[in-house]
């Protein structure tokens, strides 16, 4: 009797495919994922483009609490014990395509391919010690820092690879909420940066690696503590 041996699981070609349970999506910029309060069913895979993690408070108020790259899951909170209600709002930032992955057959392929679970596991902690990072930026570190830490993770400096030549468009209201100021302190903040030549700013932005001296040095010029404003 021949024993029919499986055959190996690829995880990227898992995720690069539609099937079972999983399906390809294209979004326009704006567009929504996900909205809070939706039943959290599904788990997607950015193939390619840029999203962003919001919340509303009871008052009516957004906060940005996150980017997604590409190469990145959101919503995986649908994966909690039991399946509830989305906490939060993933928004296209760019032109985006995802592949939507079933709660059920998340579940089931993290149960039988370990390594696919090794994976998410990886990017699961990844986000975690991301998350740790942006507490302790919010925490300690004046709103100048911040908005430069943010334009250099959307420049993605510090992964594998060429940095992005432009940041995908954004808007100072946005990066604002982000940072925990206002669009007007944004703006000071994006022309002193245009100045000293750790940018370049005209409609997009292109984020030079100069611009890595503001988190590590903090080589700023002597009125720097006029700028800052926590």
């Amino acid at each position: 009797m021949v024993v029919l041996e499986k055959p190996a699981f690829d995880a990227a070609a898992f995720l690069a495919s539609a099937g079972l349970g999983r399906r390809i999506v294209q979004l326009t910029p704006k567009q929504a994922f996900f909205s809070q309060g939706d039943t959290a069913d599904s788990v997607f895979y950015l193939q390619k483009g840029r999203a962003k993690v919001t919340v509303v408070s009871q008052t009516g108020k957004e906060a940005t609490i996150t980017l997604v790259s590409t190469g990145e899951f959101v919503g995986e909170g649908a994966l909690a014990a039991v399946a509830g209600l989305r906490l939060s709002t993933a928004t296209a930032i760019t032109a985006c395509t995802a592949l939507k992955i079933r709660r059920e057959e998340m579940i089931r392929v993290m149960h039988d391919e370990h390594d696919f679970s090794d994976l998410f596991l990886k990017f699961l902690l990844e986000r975690s010690m991301r998350i740790q990072a942006d507490l302790v930026d919010q925490l300690f570190n004046s709103s100048e820092k911040r908005l430069a830490r943010i334009l250099l993770l959307m420049a993605e400096f510090g992964k594998p690879g060429e940095p992005e030549q432009y940041i995908p468009k954004i808007s100072q209201e946005t990066l604002a909420e982000m940072i925990g100021t206002t669009r007007s302190r944004v703006s000071f903040f994006m022309n002193r940066f245009r100045k000293l030549g750790f940018i370049e700013y005209n409609g997009r932005i292109r984020v030079h690696k100069s611009l890595l001296n503001v988190i590590l040095h903090d080589q700023l010029p002597d009125d720097k503590a006029e700028a800052q404003s926590i």
